[in-house]
């Protein structure tokens, strides 16, 4: 159901393989003996109902890509029309005022390039949150059911294994007064799905690391140095690669 201003509800209704809404929320697990705050990424295909979980370490944007590119993988395609988002850190560089514009960053711009992703940013604050209700309703019953409980797990890879069967387990749900479950709706709408790019994103963060003035390669807040000290003195400005004996000069 959607709300304007001034007048009752209004029902959403959305065609087959045409829209989605992706969000993340925190979640608590016990990782490896200790309890530790983790993220859930939620895609959801806004016809069927069909959801796509991912826990992360983070919410940022190397988990954002992961979570977009396996969750198109395991659907299969790439919705036709709108993916709706809030804020996301991954996407958005600065909000414009309190409309719809923002400024989006630049590998996200790529990323939506790549697969053909039409983002839909909803306006902030507690009055729009119906913009993308569906996957705040999802996160919240996922969560109520699968996490109140705390996993206890050696690590994320672990959890993960879990979560696809969740999943899978939710497809059989009927959403409100439909007579066909989630899987069902989600045959339907999948062939109309656009496909797949032949080439997957690269989810990593791209950087050309420098040999600094000390010798050393500054990578985000560490420092590694050149064990030659020829290779110091030689090296200062170019670019660096990296083996397993640490950074090399190119």
């Amino acid at each position: 159901m959607s709300r304007i201003k001034g007048q009752g509800p209004l029902p959403q209704i959305h065609q087959p393989g045409h829209e989605a809404e992706v969000d993340f929320s925190d979640v608590t697990i016990r990782l490896a003996g200790e309890l530790v705050t983790c993220y859930l990424f939620s895609f959801r295909l806004s016809y069927s109902g069909k959801v796509v979980h991912r826990v992360f370490a983070s919410a940022g944007q190397e988990a954002s890509f992961e979570g977009h590119v396996r969750a198109l993988r395991t659907l299969g395609g790439v919705p036709r029309s709108k993916v709706r988002y809030d804020n996301l850190k991954a996407a958005v560089a600065r909000v414009l005022g309190v409309s719809r514009a923002r400024a989006e960053a630049g590998r996200w711009i790529a990323f939506e390039s790549h697969y053909g992703i039409e983002s839909f940013h909803c306006r902030p604050g507690i009055e729009c949150a119906h913009e993308k209700g569906g996957v705040e309703g999802v996160i919240g019953y996922f969560r109520r059911n699968y996490f109140v409980l705390v996993p206890e797990v050696s690590s994320l890879a672990e959890l993960n294994e879990t979560v696809e069967p969740w999943d899978r387990q939710d497809d059989t749900h009927r959403i409100g007064a439909r007579s066909k479950t989630v899987a069902e709706c989600f045959a339907l709408g999948q062939p109309l799905l656009m496909p797949l790019p032949e080439e997957p994103f690269e989810t990593g963060r791209p950087f050309t690391p420098r040999v600094d003035r000390y010798g050393r390669v500054p990578v985000r807040t560490n420092h590694y140095s050149l064990a030659d000290p020829a290779d110091r003195q030689a090296s200062t400005g170019r670019p660096a690669r990296f083996s397993p004996g640490g950074p090399r000069p190119e």
